[in-house]
């Protein structure tokens, strides 16, 4: 079966002109309305054929037919589920006319759309190559664009305050595109990427989507677990798959600077009232006071990690909490400055997973400013 032959549908009433291949079980037949209808190759009869697009090769002594062929349209990654495909080159060998000069005969076929693809999904994929082997094996990234849009993106990771252009192409719709194969030994270098992509359609009318630039983080660890790499519709392996935009919303990753960071934990707010002692009842109304600034904790913080001294506020906290839990309607105010609400997130964290007896609010804006929480015990 090549294109140019008129086919009958074997299940079905109907049949037509095929116009290409969509993978190599499933045929493109155009009906009489000018449609192209998928059709599996098994379902068709050729009822007529049109041998423009096979040539006759002199070989001196016999003469040669040379078909066209068509690729599988899959690419690594295993079968893509039944409404994706993986994009590859089509591999066509194109007849020649013995009468005109050398014309090659091209040929690009419709994009198939989905009746809900019309919605940007574009997803960043990481393969395993040898799942069974996560200590030594190599990842395959791909670029998943599940829409009906063309996508014009370009792929890069952060080196230092510049940028390293990984790669650049184009994808077709409802396909996934193979952007690169990498070692453990350069996940350091992709701590940080970055994904900016245009939406387009070809040949009709389509509503423009806003511009993607999308950056996020590559947790590293991960490439370490196999339980993180999940099963997809695009793959048959597991794969980590990090979202770029979901139903037309980019995703957004905050980017806090390891400076930033130690001034949060360092930092009293200047709007804040000075205040006594951790651990220190007030004499007005019995609240207990504990301030977890780490320059109330230690006399010094020389040698110490961000993480090391965020650790030792949360030792303070917890061991207040130990000494109190038993204590009903004991409300305790802990003072954490504004900054970033690193230690603030840390604390509700803690709160929610060990003290599920506990209420909290923010405290007294007039006591404390910004830079309070206050727990009541129940």
């Amino acid at each position: 079966m090549k294109i140019g032959d008129k086919v009958r549908f074997l299940s079905e009433v109907g049949g037509g002109v095929v116009t290409g291949f969509q993978d190599k079980d499933t045929v493109l037949v155009q009906d009489e309305d000018g449609f192209d209808i998928p059709m599996l190759i098994r379902e068709c009869v050729v009822v007529d054929t049109n041998d423009y697009n096979i040539a006759k090769v002199n070989t001196g002594t016999r003469t040669i037919d040379m078909k066209g062929s068509y690729g599988s349209g899959f690419t690594g990654g295993g079968t893509p589920s039944s409404r994706f495909r993986a994009e590859k080159p089509d591999t066509l060998v194109h007849a020649f006319d013995d009468d005109e000069d050398d014309k090659p005969i091209t040929f690009e076929p419709r994009p198939l759309e989905r009746r809900d693809g019309d919605k940007l999904n574009i997803f960043l994929a990481f393969v395993p190559t040898t799942p069974k082997e996560m200590t030594s094996t190599k990842f395959e990234a791909y670029l998943v664009n599940d829409t009906n849009y063309y996508l014009n993106f370009v792929y890069m990771s952060a080196e230092g305050n510049s940028w390293k252009l990984r790669h650049q192409a184009i994808v077709e719709p409802n396909t996934k595109l193979f952007v690169e194969e990498f070692g453990r030994e350069e996940l350091n270098d992709m701590e940080r990427v970055c994904v900016q992509a245009t939406a387009y359609k070809k040949n009709k009318p389509f509503l423009i989507k806003p511009t993607i630039n999308a950056t996020f983080r590559i947790d590293a660890v991960k490439f370490y677990k196999t339980h993180t790499f999940q099963q997809s519709d695009f793959f048959e392996e597991p794969a980590l798959i990090y979202e770029i935009v979901r139903n037309d919303v980019p995703a957004r990753e905050v980017f806090i600077d390891a400076e930033q960071i130690k001034e949060a934990l360092l930092k009293k707010s200047t709007d804040e009232k000075p205040v006594q002692k951790a651990g220190k009842p007030k004499k007005d109304n019995g609240i207990l006071e504990v301030d977890l600034h780490i320059t109330e904790l230690l006399d010094s913080t020389a040698g110490l990690s961000n993480r090391e001294m965020l650790n030792r506020q949360l030792e303070e906290f917890n061991k207040v909490m130990e000494a109190n839990k038993g204590q009903k309607n004991r409300k305790i105010v802990f003072i954490h400055g504004k900054g970033e609400g690193v230690l603030r997130n840390a604390l509700i964290k803690e709160l929610k997973h060990k003290y599920k007896n506990c209420s909290y609010q923010d405290a007294s804006f007039q006591e404390y400013g910004y830079g309070a929480t206050m727990v009541t015990i129940h």
